[in-house]
């Protein structure tokens, strides 16, 4: 459990961190340089790089850089076959716009414009519409319907209020229960028609539809909070039958509320597979006893590309998320090279985290050394934005904590360098975000390796174009950057490795 003088209800500070000695600071440190943060920054983040996107020729670009930047530095390759990268394939499943059609009394509907598919479930359903006027109405038979309804304001728990995308995520929170209770029901599809939240969302909606959704070809599981399987909690509920749920403009419901309409859906889905890389770079640790150990820095190169315009900008730069942590690595590998360690530095870019944590999953599930010997995974997110003098320390406390150890060493590495105050809120089980369960770090944890997050969380560029070089405060991004390298350092020289806390299960 954690010291108690370690955390206090919201912000662990600085002061309060005085039971142990200050580990001595390496004079490699100084290779941490803000001029370098700020230079690389405004390549990997700049429009040239057309935000990254996984599965992209924007994305190998990126790649191809930090190859290029870790051979430069003087690191060596870890990849495939001597080389810098490690390949994997990923799959993309949408629902095919030429080959779909949704027909309302002989009229076709145009996709994505007039109405959108919010799953990528395949169908072919015709019959008469059902209006029913409240989705919660389990008094009313809905076996083998076409059901059109309004969509309802979903519970305020359920709704992620946090970022700068609140319409999106309430219409996400109202838009699963209705499609998921009513597929329980027997219901054959569902026709939901927007309030105004949602009217506000469709579009949004609509471009991440299009897109399809994600996966790593070869079988990698997906992570899967572990409470349902713990004793005591019960078996999971069986998923819901695969259904059509469709979203309609708010102003079409005077159109869809007759009953008895001839409705026709015939979804088809597509499924394209395509290359992505993690790129990997290692530093040799310097004690033959220990070298064969390593501590991994992880970050995610891509973001989410070219999209609609928003303000007179299409390029969703993704600067903070996630080219600070990419670059902060570099700057990180400028000092190892300096300063080696007696363990080895193992520095993971993987590729597609925007996807569903894809390069990190399949990492954890392929090494390029053997898991047993990661004695310490240090992932970082989104490092340069917010108050000047916080961060977030995910992984830092029950029930994600999985190493008390390793969460002393970071204590001790900001007390000795950066000396931030440590927000404790996004690390709580509790938090609307769940942020601890969004980045690379997650698979590694759920294998029992060692891992913190560090972030200075989300903000109301999160996912916008305006996600730019120029938002960044570099003077934060060098402080977060010495403060991953020194944990790094104090993990990578200790005696003992930092040991996974008894009985620990991710959840």
């Amino acid at each position: 459990m954690l010291r108690p003088l370690l955390f206090v209800p919201l912000l662990l500070a600085p002061a309060l961190m005085t039971a142990q000695p200050a580990p001595k600071v390496p004079t490699a440190i100084a290779a941490i340089r803000q001029a370098d943060l700020e230079r690389d920054l405004y390549v990997m983040g700049g429009d040239a790089m057309r935000g990254r996107e996984a599965g992209t020729i924007d994305e190998m670009h990126a790649t191809m850089w930090i190859a290029d930047q870790m051979a430069k530095i003087g690191l060596q390759p870890r990849g495939d076959m001597g080389s810098w990268f490690q390949w994997w394939n990923m799959r993309r499943t949408r629902i095919s716009t030429t080959a779909s059609s949704v027909q309302l009394a002989g009229r076709p509907l145009a996709l994505w414009t007039e109405i959108t598919p919010t799953t990528n479930a395949a169908a072919d359903v015709a019959g008469p519409s059902f209006f029913l006027p409240d989705p919660r109405d389990t008094t009313v038979d809905v076996r083998g319907r076409i059901v059109v309804t309004p969509l309802l304001p979903p519970a305020p728990s359920a709704i992620r209020t946090t970022t700068n995308t609140p319409d999106y995520n309430y219409t996400r929170a109202a838009l699963g229960p209705v499609g998921t209770g009513l597929a329980r029901r027997g219901a054959l599809a569902v026709i939901v028609v927007a309030d105004s939240v949602a009217e506000r969302a469709f579009d949004g909606i609509a471009v991440v539809q299009a897109r399809g959704a994600y996966d790593v070809v070869g079988g990698v599981p997906r992570f899967v909070r572990a409470a349902a399987a713990t004793p005591g909690a019960g078996r999971p509920a069986a998923p819901p039958p695969q259904i059509p749920v469709l979203l309609a403009h708010r102003a079409a419901l005077a159109v869809w509320r007759p009953d008895g309409q001839t409705v026709d859906i015939r979804l088809r889905t597509e499924t394209f597979e395509y290359p992505s890389a993690n790129v990997i770079g290692v530093v040799r640790g310097t004690d033959p006893r220990l070298r064969d150990e390593y501590v991994l820095f992880s970050s995610h190169q891509d973001h989410d590309g070219v999209r609609y315009v928003v303000d007179g900008d299409s390029i969703w730069n993704g600067a903070d998320d996630n080219a600070t942590t990419s670059v902060a690595l570099l700057a990180i590998a400028r000092a190892w090279k300096r300063q080696p360690s007696r363990r080895s530095a193992l520095f993971v870019f993987h590729g597609a985290e925007e996807r569903g944590l894809l390069g990190s999953r399949y990492h954890a599930a392929h090494p390029v050394v053997p898991l047993a010997n990661i004695v310490a995974v240090l992932n970082g997110d989104m490092l340069g934005r917010n108050n000047p003098d916080t961060a977030a320390l995910l992984g830092s406390q029950p029930p994600h904590r999985n190493s008390a150890a390793l969460v002393d060493m970071a204590i001790a590495a900001n007390r000795a360098t950066s000396r931030f105050v440590i927000d404790s809120l996004w690390d709580r089980p509790t938090h609307p975000e769940g942020w601890y369960f969004r980045s690379d770090h997650v698979p590694y944890a759920e294998r029992n390796v060692p891992a913190l997050f560090f972030s200075t969380n989300l903000h109301q560029d999160y996912h916008t174009p305006r996600d730019e070089p120029k938002t960044i405060d570099y003077v934060k991004l060098a402080r977060v950057a010495r403060w991953m390298y020194m944990t790094g350092w104090i993990a990578a020289n200790a005696e003992t490795r930092p040991a996974v806390d008894p009985g620990f299960v991710l959840r």
